[in-house]
């Protein structure tokens, strides 16, 4: 299930597909149900990875190597498709996001929980922040101290030697909010990577008018009304359905 519902996200979206459709027809067969059917930006936790390498390791030692080939696989097309999503971003913002705001919702793993391992976030921030993108990040239970060990890297707000004004305008660097909204403030993108509920309910026309246009939304988790968010004269792209 894991290594086929990426390559059908992707497959969805060069074919204008719906992932969810697919999700559910596949789910429907109790044999397999509709857990971990979800698109999404890449699983994460302490547990898929660690295991799928298991099996990449009983595999090469009962001499099946091209078992463990297949299952190396699932862990280069999870990382691939973390990669490509902040690649998407860059190539959505005119080639480029050096100076640019952009909004991250969602740092966990999944949604209810404050674990990170292994999150998808990570990387894809990592990937945004070498680009020099600023970034606001939110997350209703992780705190900035766990992110700044995730990132390696030190929160914009523990900087030495920095004006208060210029504490948005430095590239490569990150902030945490606790209110959601703030983090839309001149953000020319906002992208969501964990689906917290409340991030299906968030009021677009309010996050339009603080963000700078032309703006995005980067929807990872396909969690929000694609018709509510355009209707805002906000760009939109969603994982798992061409859009």
């Amino acid at each position: 299930r894991i290594s086929s519902i990426n390559s059908i996200s992707a497959l969805c979206e060069v074919t204008g597909a719906d992932i969810r459709e697919v999700s559910r027809a596949i789910g429907a067969d109790s044999r397999i149900g509709s857990k971990f059917l979800n698109s999404g930006p890449g699983f994460g936790g302490s547990c898929f990875k660690k295991d799928i390498l298991n099996l990449v390791y009983l595999s090469k030692f009962f001499g099946l190597p091209e078992v463990a080939e297949f299952w190396e696989s699932v862990v280069s097309l999870n990382n691939w498709n973390q990669s490509r999503i902040s690649e998407m971003v860059v190539k959505k913002l005119f080639g480029t996001v050096s100076g640019k705001k952009i909004a991250i919702l969602g740092f966990s793993f999944k949604a209810n929980t404050n674990d990170t391992r292994e999150s998808a976030a990570i990387q894809i921030c990592k990937d945004l922040l070498d680009e020099g993108a600023i970034l606001s990040i939110h997350d209703p239970k992780v705190s900035e101290k766990q992110i700044e060990y995730d990132l390696d890297k030190v929160s914009i707000n523990h900087k030495n030697n920095i004006r208060h004004n210029e504490l948005n305008q430095i590239e490569g660097s990150w902030q945490k909010f606790d209110n959601l909204y703030d983090c839309f403030k001149n953000a020319d993108a906002t992208i969501l990577l964990t689906e917290w509920q409340e991030y299906s309910k968030i009021n677009w026309a309010t996050a339009s008018k603080s963000m700078r246009h032309p703006a995005w939304v980067f929807d990872s988790r396909s969690v929000v009304d694609p018709k509510v968010v355009r209707d805002t004269k906000l760009n939109l792209w969603r994982v798992g359905d061409g859009s």
